[in-house]
């Protein structure tokens, strides 16, 4: 009775779910396919709940981006995957951190780049650098976020709704709009975990020169000295690995510290750290999720 009573609410709010097709190890995956937005395309949102979940507890959420891709290598695009059932099941069972769940926003590949690049860095660029042919859209995807998904999750699961018991994280451009999104919305998320953040800012079929990657990293480097909070304030977590795409990052991520240092942040609420040897790819950032989950919601913090 109580299934299906929860099944006809979220008909009512034009939400359907289902179990998700795709296998976990620990937990339960919940499916919203095609989730409704009055903002931005419609697109699936996956909830993973921890094997002990009961709604007479409260939990964390950690918002995360390339929701498609972190659960289930089997339906993946390039069969890896994030490993986040098996790596927060872990953790939880080892009371590592605190109770928590994860809800996965999956992407439009078309309009990932569009979706994910940081829209208000555009307004540092010199005239004339920014492309006609992209429809830039992440303000508007940061809005279905906080406006239409978080409100569904507070609503729907047992959460803790304080800003300091949400989050959000990504990889590449996920980590580009995970650092965005505590700069546009830090009354809503208490902390941000970056992973090999995709500091070259462009996306070409052809590999951009030095001139033009540096001239976007600059207008958002820009907004950053503007917009960043208040040092100390929130959780910030980046890393970077060096190799493959990765091998781009060094020289780009070193200034961003140094930005992140003269602004004011320190330890333990910022850090930033080097993988040697990790790519940029799913498996290598299944292999270190655990140091972002645990600097967010840690219980040793």
């Amino acid at each position: 009775m109580k299934i299906r009573t929860l099944f006809v609410l979220f008909i009512l709010l034009g939400h359907q779910w289902s179990v998700a097709q795709q296998t976990v190890s620990s937990g339960k995956l919940v499916e919203y396919p095609l989730f409704k937005s009055a903002i931005v395309a419609p697109r699936d949102v996956f909830v993973w709940l921890p094997s002990d979940y009961s709604p007479e507890n409260r939990y964390d959420v950690i918002y995360m981006h390339d929701g498609q891709m972190l659960f289930d290598a089997a339906s993946t695009w390039n069969k890896v995957e994030w490993g986040v059932d098996e790596v927060l099941g872990e953790l939880l069972e080892e009371k590592k951190i605190r109770p928590c769940i994860v809800v996965g926003i999956a992407n439009i590949a078309q309009s990932r780049y569009e979706d994910y690049f940081p829209q208000k860095a555009l307004k540092y660029l010199p005239n004339g650098n920014i492309p006609e042919n992209i429809h830039f859209n992440a303000d508007n995807y940061l809005r279905f976020l906080v406006e239409e998904v978080k409100p569904f999750i507070d609503k729907e699961y047992s959460t803790n709704k304080g800003v300091e018991h949400t989050f959000v994280m990504g990889s590449s451009m996920g980590g580009l709009i995970s650092l965005y999104a505590i700069c546009e919305y830090p009354e809503i998320f208490g902390g941000a975990a970056c992973l090999s953040t995709h500091l070259t800012m462009i996306i070409s079929s052809t590999l951009p020169t030095k001139e033009q990657t540096d001239l976007w990293f600059s207008a958002f480097e820009s907004y950053l000295a503007d917009h960043l909070p208040k040092a100390n304030s929130r959780l910030i977590y980046m890393d970077r690995g060096d190799a493959t795409l990765d091998a781009f990052y060094p020289p780009y991520q070193d200034k961003l510290d140094k930005l992140m240092k003269e602004k004011g942040w320190t330890k333990p609420m910022w850090i930033s750290k080097v993988f040697p040897g990790a790519a940029h790819i799913e498996t290598d950032w299944m292999k270190r999720l655990e140091y972002p989950v645990k600097f967010l919601i840690g219980t040793e913090r």
